[in-house]
């Protein structure tokens, strides 16, 4: 290429930058500024400036927040195995009726006031029922990145998404461990859930945004432009004045819905093999009986916070993580309450992971206490080594493929390489979903804009995290990698990207980057946990099952407690899957429940 074409591109890629941060100037004057984010005060500013996304961390959860190996040995802790019995169910409470202090009656109990059960209660005071609703704590979060099939913002962008297509691929991606049915269900219903809630967003003056961008170049994994995600008010300082929680919590409170929080679910009450209500602790001591004409939706979170109860379901993948983020009371307890009421469980488990933590130098992951904090560039697809120095994978797949592929490496450790021009090389890799960092073609901002992840580099490289040198020999000496091998991988590399063809792992051309101009950058890097997806089988209507498959009257189950809808992993190929799902079948329960 030219000089002049080559000045010319970069012009233009710096433009796309700017525009698409979709920041004030002060506020990338600001993010430029070393030291403005600096470590775990980096996810602080996600929530300061950018959406809360269903694929960030949550502003609530999260835990290993930093700190080196100590010793200064390559490879610090590492390789030391989730094995061994774990009682995590554990046995049902007895609680004698002299304990419960409060006797309540309800038609609709809905456990939990996050992303599914505000849709829940939305949905049943909608349709007739006399709701409640019980939080562990003071209500939870919605998440931002919301995926539907058909819903008016795809109509309007044009996108057509073919259900069959797009079920086969969450049929093939689970190795066909899921029931279709559920999925079908969302394509047909959830675009109806998004209009919903776009009209609730506009009743509050907020814009509901569909991520819609189209592939550039040919893929070898196509995305579906499923997600949508609100435009939230900020104020001078960029902090959000408005949220989802407030949105639907305000428009419930309106249709007549109660709110008890800090009021856990200890277990479920059946009567006469009927799920008929809940015992909880009450918030000033002691307990509560709820009672619950109509049904009782459950609506927790998954266990994602209960790492005792992820690292016996799930060693192999907790032996991946190097940092948990959820959103806080994700601890099981909905899932444990439902089998103890005879519901059957998920056989095949399955976590929402993403590649976006940096470890500390030398540092294998472990679990979510190793020490990892959020790395957000992680999940580009700049070159990955091995704890040797030696490449391994097609680094442009989904975002927890080059975890597991890394599981099969020197400890499961991977390190992340790049160079002066990695913001230019981020544009021309044109990601899509939660890694685009900016604007989607019809102008929809991203989850996190380049500045911002941007400044985040700079406090990882303040707190040790991210290393910088001038010679690929010194990166290597601060990476603790053997420089020759290193030395020789950075090559070959550079040699694929002057060629424009991968023949070693055949990544997408415009995904390849040289590694020549300095400062060249180094993180080692893991998978963070966001969530739990394994949980308790449902039908279509969102009726608890037993192990026979027959219903249990009176137990619905939504969001990451219930179960069927994933296996192995989280379907990375449709933004906002997850929680789309969540919102889809909050609102079904809703309805369903209250009109029985």
């Amino acid at each position: 290429m030219k000089k002049q074409e080559k000045q010319q591109q970069q012009e233009q890629n710096e433009e796309k930058v700017r525009i698409g941060s979709g920041l004030t100037s002060e506020q990338e004057r600001l993010l430029s500024r070393r030291g403005f984010i600096t470590g775990i005060a980096a996810a602080g500013a996600i929530t300061a400036l950018t959406s809360v996304a269903a694929c960030a961390p949550s502003s609530g959860g999260g835990t290993g927040t930093g700190g080196g190996s100590g010793d200064g040995s390559a490879l610090a802790g590492g390789g030391q195995a989730a094995t061994g019995a774990y009682d995590w169910l554990g046995t049902e409470p007895q609680i004698d009726v002299a304990e419960i202090g409060e006797m309540l009656e309800t038609e609709v109990l809905v456990v939990g006031g996050g992303t599914a059960g505000l849709f829940a209660a939305c949905s049943a005071a909608e349709n007739g029922g006399k709701v409640l609703v019980i939080d562990k704590y003071t209500s939870g979060g919605i998440r931002n990145d919301l995926g539907a099939v058909n819903s008016r913002y795809q109509q309007e962008t044009g996108t057509v998404i073919d259900p069959h297509e797009i079920v086969r691929e969450a049929y093939h991606y689970s190795a066909g461990r899921i029931v279709p049915d559920l999925h079908y269900l969302w394509t047909r219903e959830s675009g109806a859930a998004i209009d919903w809630y776009g009209d609730r967003l506009a009743e509050r003056g907020v814009t509901l945004w569909h991520e819609f961008t189209t592939e550039k170049e040919p893929v070898h994994y196509k995305h579906f432009a499923t997600g949508h995600s609100p435009e939230w008010p900020r104020d001078e300082q960029g902090q959000e004045t408005l949220n989802g929680a407030t949105v639907l919590t305000d428009y419930a409170t309106g249709l007549g819905v109660e709110f008890r929080y800090n009021t856990p679910m200890v277990k479920l009450v059946k009567t006469d093999d009927r799920v008929s209500g809940v015992i909880a602790q009450a918030e000033g001591g002691g307990y509560v009986q709820i009672n619950a004409s109509k049904g009782v939706i459950v609506c927790t979170g998954g266990y994602a916070e209960n790492f005792e109860m992820l690292k016996a379901l799930q060693p192999e993948q907790y032996n991946l993580l190097g940092w948990a983020s959820f959103i806080p009371g994700a601890t099981g307890d909905g899932i444990k309450a439902c089998i103890w009421a005879g519901a059957a469980f998920d056989d095949v488990r399955s976590t929402c992971s993403f590649d976006r933590c940096a470890m500390p130098v030398g540092t294998a992951p472990t679990g979510p206490e190793s020490g990892g904090t959020f790395f957000w560039l992680g999940e580009q697809p700049f070159l990955k080594v091995n704890s040797k120095g030696e490449r391994f994978t097609n680094e442009s797949g989904v975002y927890d493929f080059i975890a597991h592929a890394a599981s099969k490496q020197p400890e499961r450790a991977y390190v992340t390489i790049w160079d002066a021009n990695y913001q230019d090389d981020i544009v021309r890799f044109d990601m899509h979903g939660c890694s685009r960092t900016f604007l989607n073609d019809n102008g929809a901002p991203p989850d996190i804009p380049l500045p911002v992840a941007t400044g985040m580099v700079d406090g990882l490289i303040a707190d040790g995290f991210t290393q910088t040198a001038d010679t690929i020999e010194e990166l290597a000496e601060k990476l603790k990698l053997p420089a020759d091998a290193f030395k020789k991988t950075i090559d070959r590399y550079n040699e694929l990207y002057d060629a424009g063809k991968d023949e070693d792992y055949d990544k997408e051309p415009f995904r390849l980057s040289a590694v020549r101009q300095p400062p060249f950058y180094g993180t080692w890097t893991a998978a963070y946990i966001l969530s739990t997806l394994d949980g308790i089988h449902i039908d279509t209507d969102m009726r608890a099952l037993d192990e026979k498959g027959e219903p249990i009257d009176g137990l619905y189950v939504v969001g990451n407690d219930s179960g069927g809808y994933y296996a192995h992993t989280y379907f990375n190929l449709s933004t906002g899957h997850a929680c789309g799902r969540s919102v889809t079948f909050g609102r079904r329960a809703g309805k369903i429940v209250a009109t029985s």
